[in-house]
């Protein structure tokens, strides 16, 4: 078996800003927007593997390059060791087989104007696999497996007649179809009620034994993270600040801003007391982003070095590492 899924060297993904017709013509330099600024990470069979952080810090940029939905401006994307940041045409076609996404809002994400039946066949349509009639069984077995039985009830219906947890149901039906390897699912709970969280959660565990699916797991929130993933990667303006198992960046966090995202994981016990790490500000821009660490700004630590150099990432025990100059 091999070491990993999937593997990302030093993955960038920088958007130029259109500039003014006075801006051209004065030769100003043009500007990037850095969403994913070189991120560097690997994901083993199997595995449930977490990219959390505040919105707009690049995770959701990140899943979509790994699926080349995106072009990665720089940096190299591997996929059974095969390197498919340059693939094309039929290569590409063939890999996107192998890889499938949940988007984070199945109210858009699914056609209105389509038939579950369409809506679940249509990659079988894509990748000509099947006949009509097998396409049909395809789209039950996929269904049922989605726990939405009986399957034969839903097949003629609309995204519009079926519940906003329904909807995912189908998404993730449309996602399994194809039996994929690894599976892309981003922020997958977010636009679902509370009460129906844990349904779809449990329904992705047991997708990933039954299917042997490997997936990134795209979320702000670390309680969640915390119960279904194998290892965490935090991310902040685009580059990885932590990364560890699931137990040690929740029991252990390292980095400020680690540390602040646990401490606003809510408990329901009030008489449990929890940290507290105070984070200054604002987001910076990822257009003019800061010198030195990125955090720097706004953490509560930052000493002199801070504000000048980079950090990198460094191990602080086995399969931990920490971007932050106070473990450098």
């Amino acid at each position: 078996m091999s070491e990993f899924v999937v593997k990302t060297e030093n993955l960038k993904k920088w958007f130029p800003l259109r500039q003014g017709i006075f801006d051209a013509l004065r030769g100003k330099p043009s500007q990037y927007l850095k969403a994913v600024d070189g991120v560097s990470f690997d994901i083993r069979p199997g595995e449930i593997f977490c990219l959390a952080g505040e919105s707009g810090c690049g995770k959701t940029t990140t899943g979509r390059l790994m699926l080349r939905l995106l072009d990665p401006t720089e940096g190299h994307i591997f996929f059974d060791g095969i390197d498919i940041t340059s693939l094309e045409g039929k290569e590409l076609k063939t890999f996107r087989k192998k890889a499938q996404i949940i988007f984070q809002d199945p109210y858009e994400s699914l056609s209105p104007t389509m038939s579950i039946l369409d809506i679940v066949t249509e990659p079988l349509v894509i990748h000509n696999i099947g006949s009509k009639n097998e396409r049909i069984e395809y789209a039950i077995k996929a269904l049922e497996d989605v726990a939405l039985k009986p399957a034969e009830n839903f097949l003629r219906r609309y995204p519009h007649e079926l519940s906003g947890g329904q909807r995912q149901r189908v998404a993730i039906a449309r996602a399994i179809i194809l039996k994929p390897k690894f599976i892309v699912a981003d922020e997958p709970v977010s636009m679902l009620d509370m009460s129906i969280r844990a349904g779809i959660l449990k329904l992705m565990l047991d997708i990933r034994e039954r299917y042997k699916i490997t997936y990134l797991f795209i979320t702000h929130d670390l309680a969640i993270a915390k119960h279904i993933c194998d290892r965490i990667a935090i991310m902040y303006l685009g580059k990885i600040v932590e990364i560890g198992s699931a137990e040690q960046v929740i029991n252990s966090p390292h980095h400020p801003y680690t540390k602040a995202l646990v401490a606003a994981i809510p408990i329901p016990n009030p008489l449990v007391k929890v940290g507290d790490v105070p984070i200054r500000g604002e987001v910076p821009s990822p257009i003019n982003l800061p010198a030195g660490c990125r955090f720097h700004p706004r953490c509560p630590y930052a000493i002199a070095i801070c504000k000048q150099v980079e950090p990198n990432l460094v191990e602080v025990e086995h399969d931990h590492m920490v971007a932050c100059h106070l473990y450098q």
